[in-house]
């Protein structure tokens, strides 16, 4: 019998941290990072990361160092609370280990303007609002035909792909207090 020899390229390995943090008003917020133009996911919102390195001794040290090399955001700010389910890309073949941090915010975000446009700070209770989830069928550059996509709204910008795969079954567990935030 013949091996079976896969047509797809192998999976690459990358690490996300999915920042979290309560403000003044004790509200629960999420923070998110819009992507430069560039790239295959130019302009879309995501959570800071990237791939990993050679030097990173871990996948948490990958999504640690990405959003400081991204926002600036001082690793000795943020307390990991949990790994999260890994998301598979479908298009960039990427393997993405997502990581809860409780962040303390920097007064001032230091963007990496080649990567990052803007960070967005998002309400936890926003998202769960049933007017800024939605479903529409969408037609991307290489589909045959358009497909149903699920995303979150947030003010112009659709949350939705790997970052809406982390974040739908994450924000009830959030919701519910599951861990201290």
């Amino acid at each position: 019998m013949p091996a079976f020899k896969s047509v797809l390229p192998p999976l690459r390995e990358a690490a996300v941290l999915v920042p979290v943090y309560r403000d003044a008003a004790g509200r629960l917020r999420l923070v998110l990072v819009r992507r430069g133009k560039g790239g295959i996911h130019g302009g879309q919102l995501a959570f800071p990361g990237g791939k990993r390195e050679v030097q990173d001794t871990s996948l948490q040290a990958t999504a640690l160092r990405e959003t400081h090399e991204e926002v600036g955001l001082p690793i000795a700010q943020v307390q990991i609370l949990a790994t999260l389910p890994v998301i598979v890309t479908m298009v960039s073949s990427f393997r993405i280990t997502p990581f809860l941090g409780h962040i303390h915010p920097p007064a001032r975000w230091l963007l990496q303007s080649s990567e990052i446009a803007e960070v967005l700070d998002v309400e936890v209770a926003e998202l769960l609002a049933p007017e800024t989830h939605t479903t529409e069928e969408w037609q991307l550059p290489g589909w045959a035909s358009p497909r149903p996509i699920s995303f979150y709204r947030i003010g112009p910008y659709a949350l939705w792909g790997a970052s809406y795969r982390i974040v739908q079954p994450l924000l009830p567990r959030l919701l519910a207090g599951e861990w201290a935030i």
